[in-house]
């Protein structure tokens, strides 16, 4: 007698992706670059919302890349594997804390000393540290208020209208995130206080406004690792947990 053949499926929280990894190092480096530019330069456009002069960091020009990143992640491998990537995320950014910091308080070499100098090290980069902890705070707020939203949006739409999930994540999400940052970062003296109210204003709109702008290349994103990852995650009964590290 011929016995059956019996198929084990390989369990969902084996599964690899051919994708993860590099979307995932992406948002990582986004990541860092932001913090660098942030500590590096205040941009002033020279122009203003009312009372509100249009001043941000520079690290502004690339952080709302991270949130399509995030949204990316959210709505094709799910929210438990966007949570390993936002603390992947978070480690890499206090590694670069660290190590920025350890850099500046080591002596420094005569010639660089003469050429360069301490202070010039201390006024782009001797912010870092404190910028760094105000984005670590920030970041982890805001990342995960983002993709709690994206993922709860996609099960109470069925899947449709992804614009209304990606844009209405990032409406919460970067209010957390904008908020927290500006106003840990003043207060560990990173910026200014009197420049606060314009910072947060203007931040929060160049990054949604940029990320509502590139909603037609978040669909193409989306709709093109879908169809490569042969994966659409719901997250029907996930643990929300952010500190729960498992896939």
């Amino acid at each position: 007698m011929e016995c059956a053949k019996i198929t084990l499926m390989k369990p969902e929280t084996t599964r690899t992706y051919r994708y993860y990894d590099l979307v995932m190092a992406l948002f990582v480096t986004v990541l860092l670059i932001s913090n660098l530019l942030s500590s590096a330069k205040i941009i002033d456009l020279k122009m203003a919302i009312g009372p509100i002069d249009l001043v941000f960091d520079a690290g502004t020009l690339v952080f709302p890349i991270s949130y399509i990143f995030g949204d990316v992640l959210t709505e094709v491998y799910g929210y438990r594997r966007s949570r390993r990537v936002i603390w992947t995320g978070f480690g890499a950014n206090a590694l670069l804390g660290i190590f920025v910091w350890f850099a500046g308080v080591l002596p420094g070499e005569s010639e660089w000393q003469t050429d360069v100098g301490q202070s010039a090290y201390d006024s782009v980069l001797g912010g870092i540290s404190g910028l760094i902890l105000a984005s670590l705070i920030a970041y982890f707020l805001g990342e995960f208020s983002n993709s709690y939203v994206l993922a709860k949006m996609k099960i109470w739409t069925e899947g449709r209208w992804l614009w209304t999930r990606t844009i209405g994540s990032t409406l919460v999400g970067q209010a957390v995130d904008t908020t927290v940052f500006m106003l840990m970062a003043t207060a560990l003296g990173v910026f200014s206080p009197s420049i606060l109210v314009s910072l947060i204003v203007t931040n929060y709109i160049l990054k949604v406004g940029f990320e509502a702008s590139l909603t037609p290349m978040t669909y193409q994103v989306i709709n093109t690792l879908k169809a490569a990852e042969n994966e659409d995650y719901y997250d029907r009964n996930t643990d929300f947990n952010p500190f729960n590290l498992g896939v």
